[in-house]
């Protein structure tokens, strides 16, 4: 890997540390979907997994790290990967159709993470329904933050590309 792309992802990690930090205090509620979206679909699958998994660890140094930080880093990895295969294959998507996904990646990523309660107990069900409220959040908040986002992120990432097609 380029040490461009390498500093290209470090700047996103940190705009998702950053980011998760600011909004720490709003349940669910932060950009670190959003980011790990634009980026996976403009920048591919590969680049989605390393940003979720770098943000992941990097975020829960200062919020507490746990057996919940694999099942983020898998589901931020599944969302990239989806997000990254997505670009590839309809690279002129509308943005309020990226918005929808990330509002459905809302709800996945809230089963996803879900499952972590699986190592602890067998009351999935009561854990992941009871839940739903904090999906629910987290999914509007990406489409909020894919509305935001997205116009800047887009620009950075195809100038990006144009300059260092790799």
């Amino acid at each position: 890997m380029k040490t461009k792309k390498i500093t290209l992802l470090a700047v996103l990690m940190a705009l998702c540390v950053v980011g998760r930090l600011i909004f720490v205090y709003i349940p669910n509620v932060q950009p670190v979907s959003a980011i790990i979206i634009i980026s996976s679909f403009f920048m591919g699958p590969a680049f989605g997994i390393i940003l979720a998994a770098g943000s992941a660890i990097l975020t829960n140094l200062f919020l507490g790290t746990g057996i919940w930080t694999v099942f983020q880093i898998l589901a931020w990895a599944f969302i990239g990967i989806v997000s990254g295969l997505l670009g590839k294959a309809f690279p002129n998507m509308k943005i309020i159709v990226i918005a929808i996904f990330g509002a459905l990646f809302g709800y996945l990523y809230g089963l996803i993470v879900s499952l972590n309660i699986l190592v602890v107990t067998d009351y999935f069900w009561a854990y992941y329904l009871a839940g739903l409220p904090f999906d629910t959040y987290h999914a509007i908040g990406n489409v909020a933050f894919i509305l935001l986002l997205y116009p800047f992120l887009k620009k950075l990432l195809l100038d990006y590309k144009k300059q260092n097609y790799d």
